[in-house]
């Protein structure tokens, strides 16, 4: 068996330390990054369902200019936010390449995403039990908390599980930038040495990683729906 993997993956085998630390890395990516974007996706995602038009704490100045910055750096290309970061990456992490300097690039480029996400699950709420809720005397906090995103779980653990899904992706670009995981992995060991069974080993990998965090998300979302 050992002679079999050695033969369809031996450039892998020799660097299976870096390998295994690349995963490591990346997954260390996600986990971390990924919640810090919840966090940002949820609070943003809520202010701007809040101050919407017609809802509890209207506020078109607010709703407005929010958007649009969501908007704005949603649609900017990746790999060229992650360089315009660098500089910033430096600033608060020290350093822009490795782990450390994957980190605010991901996070800045994947909360304005995941505040989108928040933002359609908590809009799937029905205004009816909005009202309700204002007639019992529940103030705005009362009403974000118990009613939208109480009510919002499966919603968000769906909006979640695509940002995770898009992140996964987006760890392998930062190799690009040299940040770390299995995207510079594949870069430096696999790509520019012709070690295509890297490509495919990492690869494969990718798409384990994507079908688990699909999977969990779908579990979740079902036991939390009523």
């Amino acid at each position: 068996m050992m002679d079999f993997i050695i033969q369809i993956m031996p450039n892998v085998v020799d660097r299976f330390d870096v390998f295994v630390e690349s995963i490591y890395e990346t997954l260390l990516m996600i986990l971390i990054s990924g919640s810090i974007a919840l966090i940002l996706g949820l609070i943003f995602g809520t202010i701007l369902v809040v101050t919407r038009p017609g809802d509890i704490l209207e506020n078109k100045a607010v709703y407005t200019v929010l958007g649009k910055i969501v908007d704005l750096f949603r649609a900017a290309p990746f790999i060229i936010l992650a360089m315009i970061l660098t500089p910033l990456s430096q600033l608060i992490m020290g350093t822009s390449i490795g782990l450390k300097g994957a980190y605010i690039p991901l996070i800045i480029g994947t909360a304005p995403f995941c505040a989108r996400q928040m933002e359609q699950a908590l809009s799937e709420i029905d205004r009816g039990l909005v009202k309700a809720s204002q007639s019992m005397g529940f103030g705005p906090f009362e009403i974000i908390w118990k009613v939208y995103l109480r009510e919002s779980i499966p919603s968000i653990i769906r909006g979640f599980t695509i940002t995770l899904i898009s992140m996964i992706g987006l760890t392998a670009i930062l190799g690009v930038t040299g940040s770390g995981g299995l995207g510079v992995f594949c870069i430096n060991y696999g790509y520019n040495q012709y070690n295509y069974d890297i490509l495919w080993v990492s690869l494969a990998i990718l798409v384990l990683l994507t079908i688990l965090v699909q999977g969990i998300g779908n579990f979740l979302a079902r036991k939390t729906t009523h």
